[in-house]
Parts: structure tokens; sequence; C-alpha cells
């Protein structure tokens, strides 16, 4: 049970970090660590999203290991039916929005015509999709090399692929804010109109982009050579003792690797695969053997809950803090009104703005927390 909980914990530390960092009370009023770097670069809130991607993989390789013998066209159909409801669910939340501010609001020339295709859910259905398949037909001891395949495979097509604007301008090898290969994929399939950054220059994209999809499967990958560590360790800790050291490696590897190709989240480039990966294993090792230890460790039980219906958790968060833009108070969003008000009168606005996401994070945690007594736990 202390690996299935160490995991849980885990999943449970990255959707309450990632529900905290999305909803302060002012964007205009954030600490830095809640903050995603301007462009190249690394802070903890960077770390959440591979987090909760490294979780999946996990995870992965625990419900993998409980379908062996099963027939392989079942395994499949599961993998086909969890990846679309996780990807019918970002779009659930892409498309439910409306703006009672303008007059002229027209939902479905507004906001269905102009929909984000990806997102986090989309991501991590396609993750889940790619990765999943690979897990079914490539043997346990090919991972780490399907790993660095996929990054040297994405480095090669950012590096080498040349690329042409529309002005007829051809670029090659650029890592920049709008210009590489990833961001003109993503303008010449889905157009500007249906990405989050659609006024980049010269090309529109999408930090869940679709060619960084690949390296995100590595970080899935890396996820679920965790996985089956947690399987494979023994309660003596000699298990335990093992992922120590490969997780070091592929933190310093990434670490040094930054010489040459720039850390990058909204590009996922290698190096940041590589980093956060190597930090997702050391924090799940170190679970491990905190969880291992007897105590009732009462700190970890929010972390079980959140973890436990992590799906639940986020779309329960994203509904409510539209919900909160959406119903108008005198004029403006009930967020405002109520971040003004309770919020802003009463701690400085760094700290009205943190607190106010705390309290946001308790109010999600009632209902998940409700769930978890029943005995509850949805699941795709």
């Amino acid at each position: 049970m202390n690996r299935l909980k160490s995991l849980d914990v885990f999943r449970g530390i990255a959707i309450v970090m990632m529900v905290l960092v999305n909803n302060p009370g002012s964007w205009a009023t954030i600490y830095w660590p809640l903050k995603h770097a301007q462009w190249h670069g690394l802070t903890p809130t960077d770390v959440v999203f591979p987090l909760f991607i490294f979780a999946m993989g996990a995870s992965l390789a625990l419900s993998m290991g409980r379908q062996l013998g099963s027939e392989r066209t079942a395994i499949i159909a599961g993998i086909l039916r969890r990846s679309a409801i996780l990807f019918a669910c970002g779009m659930f939340l892409a498309l439910f929005f409306y703006n009672p501010y303008s007059s002229d609001f027209n939902w479905f020339a507004d906001r269905f015509m102009n929909v984000r295709v990806m997102g986090v859910l989309q991501r991590l259905a396609l993750v889940y999709l790619l990765t999943a398949l690979l897990v079914l037909y490539v043997p346990a001891r090919q991972y780490i090399v399907w790993c660095f395949g996929l990054l040297l495979l994405y480095w090669a097509m950012m590096t080498f692929v040349p690329y042409r604007g529309n002005d007829g301008e051809v670029y090659q090898g650029l890592w920049q804010f709008g210009n590489s290969f990833a961001a003109w994929l993503d303008a010449s399939v889905l157009g500007e109109h249906h990405v989050y950054y659609g006024d980049a220059t010269p090309f529109a994209f999408d930090p869940e982009g679709l060619l960084s999809t690949l390296p995100a499967v590595a970080s899935c990958l890396f996820g679920v050579i965790g996985g089956n560590w947690l399987l494979n360790s023994q309660v003596n800790g000699t298990g335990r003792k093992s992922f120590w050291l490969p997780a070091v490696a592929t933190l310093v590897l990434g670490l040094v690797a930054v010489l040459w190709i720039p850390v990058n989240k909204a590009l996922w480039s290698p190096t940041f695969v590589l980093i956060t990966a190597g930090l997702s294993m050391l924090l799940l090792a170190l679970l491990e053997v905190i969880l291992s230890r007897s105590g009732k460790q009462v700190w970890a039980k929010p972390f079980v809950v959140a973890g436990c219906n992590s799906l639940f958790f986020f779309m329960l968060s994203g509904i409510v803090a539209r919900l909160l833009f959406m119903i108008p108070v005198n004029g403006k969003p009930l967020k405002s009104y109520l971040f003004e008000q309770y919020f802003l009168s009463h701690f400085s606005p760094y700290n009205a703005s943190l607190v106010f996401a705390i309290g946001f994070l308790f109010v999600m945690f009632i209902p998940t927390w409700w769930l978890y007594k029943k005995r509850w736990f949805i699941r795709v």
C-alpha cells in the first residue's frame, strides 16, 4: 500500500500545485516562484506540469501491469477510450466560457469558431495515447532508449529542419518565442485562431503544441520507468536505493546539456525534460522512503485525497474558475468582487493574491474530500 500511497501523494502534490498557480487573486501580483519563466529558464511553477505527466506515466506502469494476460485489442480499446475522454474534457473546458461584459459577444462565432484546440488535458490525452501504445508494444528494457531517442529526434527536427515564413524568409534552428520549427508547425496545422499565443510573430503557437508532444512522451516514459521501479522495489530498501543514482544522473545530464540547449517549458526542450524528469524521480524516491516508515503521516492526507481524484479536482477547479469570471457582480466578475472586498482590503496585493489562491484550493478540497470519504474515485 505504501507504494501506491507514495504515487498518490506524488500525484496529489502535482495537482495541488497546478490548481494553486492557476488561480491567483490577481495575475498582476504573483510571487516569483508561482510564475512561469518568461521564456528560457525554469521556476518551481514550470516543474508542476511535467510532474503530473511523470505521475501519469508511473500510474500507467501500474495499470498496464494489472492488465497482463488481457486481450491486446481490449487494452487498446481502453487506451483509446481514456484518451478520448481526456481530450473531450479539455475541449469542454476550452468551450465553457461566456463573456457577459461584452454586448456583442457571440459564443459560436467568438468561442466555438476560435477555440483553442490544445491545452493541458488535450496534451495529457495525446501523451497518454502514445505512451500507452509504446508500453504495450515495446519491451521495458527499451524504455530508456525510447526516451533519449524521442529527445534526440525532437532536437534534430528543431535544429536542422528549415521552415519558411509568410514573407518568404527561411529560418532554421531557432528556439525563440514565435519562431521555431514547433511554432511553424502549430501555425501551419492549427492556425493562429486556435492556439494560445495567437498574436505571436512570425508564427502563432501553443505551449501545449503538436511537435512538443514528442518530448512530453519522453517525460511520461520516464514516469513509466519510475512506476516500474515502484513495482520492483523491495521492503528491505534495496530497490529504493537503486533509483537515486539514475535520478541524479538524469538531472545532472540535463543541467550540463543547458550549455547547448535552452531550458524551455513552452517548447518542452530536451533539457527541460531531463531536468524535470530527474527532479520527479528524486521526489518519488524521497516520498517512497518517507512514506515507508511507520507513523500516521497526517501531512500526506490532503495530497492523497487530491491524488486519488486528480481529474475531478482539476475539472472542478477549471469550471469554478470560469464561473467566477462569468458571474457578474456590480458590473465586474465575481472573482474580482470577492478579491477586492475580502482579500485586497486585508492583505498587501501580493499576499492577497496568494491567500485567495490558497482559499480557492481549500474550497476545491471540500467536495474532493467528500468523494474520498465515500470511496468514490473518478477515473477514466
